[in-house]
């Protein structure tokens, strides 16, 4: 073990934590450097390049408090804007093995704050916050025999994560790799698909822009015996079950979240504030804001994860799927949760 490695154990342990007051041990560190943190997983921004003009890519360098991930998933990543905490949600798009060096790469969208500042005002030394990774868009331990990986637009960025990781293996079964653009400029990662592809002859790969002649996805496309994983538009992953029914799908478009006018009776908490309403229409989202609170959010459509947080008691709605929960502690998206009666959150 390494004196650096021995370091952040000790740091990190819950005594030492507890003995430098409340506020924790990461409190103090981040005082001599904002990625010395060994709680609180953050990067340091380390280059940046703008593949296309709606995009940003950034190679950062997490601290040791970043415990990987596995190829499909994503992270959360906060950033400071005019001194409040902005969350969203991006997929690392890197093989899992190498985890010295993330790469994030952001597109920018039409209202998007986050995207938006980090296209403009990213640089190299910029501190970035981050979460564990999440989300059950990844490939099976036990590899297939045939792998296919579709992508639409920004849902390029887990499925090349998918293919390095793949090909960090040593994967030799065929790899089909089709990516879907409005236009050839909105491609992304072409010339390093296409140098994998020369190198790997199991790797075959199609980049069709649909705006400009490109057919766009059907019967025939695909081998059949193909393990098909694909990211993108709703209509493309329709089009993909439907040759393909077993395919593992992952979506970035918003949804339409259907919230009742009607409200349940019973009394919404949100216990760090010490602040108690009695439930109305609404998200609990939105119940939060009409009380006073600021809670952290994002896309407040269930689909960036920045508005996650725990609730403690109470059964609750999800809007998207209308399944109802009365777990405790358990992890729920606010922005797409309703309460059904009396709710507890820990915010």
């Amino acid at each position: 073990m390494n004196a650096r490695t021995l370091n952040r154990r000790l740091l990190g342990s819950r005594l030492v934590d507890s003995l430098v007051g409340p506020h924790g041990i990461d409190r103090y560190l981040e005082l001599i450097r904002p990625t010395l943190t060994v709680f609180d997983a953050r990067a340091r921004v380390v280059a940046v390049e703008h593949q296309t003009e709606r995009t940003v890519t950034l190679t950062i360098d997490p601290n040791g408090a970043f415990t990987g991930f596995r190829a499909g998933q994503f992270v959360k990543v906060g950033v400071e804007i005019d001194g409040v905490r902005r969350t969203r949600t991006y997929s690392p798009t890197i093989s899992e093995y190498d985890v010295r060096l993330l790469e994030l790469t952001i597109t920018v969208r039409e209202g998007g704050v986050v995207g938006s500042y980090l296209r403009s005002h990213a640089r190299p030394g910029m501190t970035l916050h981050l979460s564990d990774a999440a989300g059950s868009f990844v490939m099976p331990a036990e590899r297939p025999d045939r792998v296919a990986l579709v992508s639409g637009g920004s849902g390029v960025t887990p499925v090349i994560a998918m293919l390095r990781t793949l090909v960090s293996e040593g994967y030799t079964g065929q790899i089909d790799f089709i990516h879907y653009g409005r236009r050839a400029a909105d491609w992304l990662y072409k010339p390093a698909v296409e140098a994998i592809a020369s190198a790997h002859p199991n790797v075959r790969v199609r980049y069709v822009a649909t705006r400009e002649g490109g057919e766009r996805f059907s019967a025939g496309t695909l081998s059949r015996d193909a393990q098909v994983f694909v990211c993108g538009p709703p209509e493309l992953i329709d089009a993909v079950r439907l040759e393909h029914p077993d395919a593992v799908a992952e979506t970035f478009t918003p949804p339409t979240l259907d919230v009742s006018d009607e409200a349940a009776s019973g009394t919404v908490r949100f216990l760090r504030s010490d602040v108690s309403r009695e439930i109305a229409p609404g998200t609990l989202l939105e119940q939060a804001e009409a009380s006073g609170l600021s809670p952290e959010h994002g896309c407040r459509m269930g689909i960036c994860h920045g508005c996650t947080c725990t609730k403690q008691a109470g059964a609750v709605k999800n809007v998207l799927t209308g399944e109802v929960s009365a777990e405790e502690y358990e992890e729920i998206r606010i922005c797409i949760s309703v309460p059904v009666g009396d709710v507890a959150l820990q915010l």
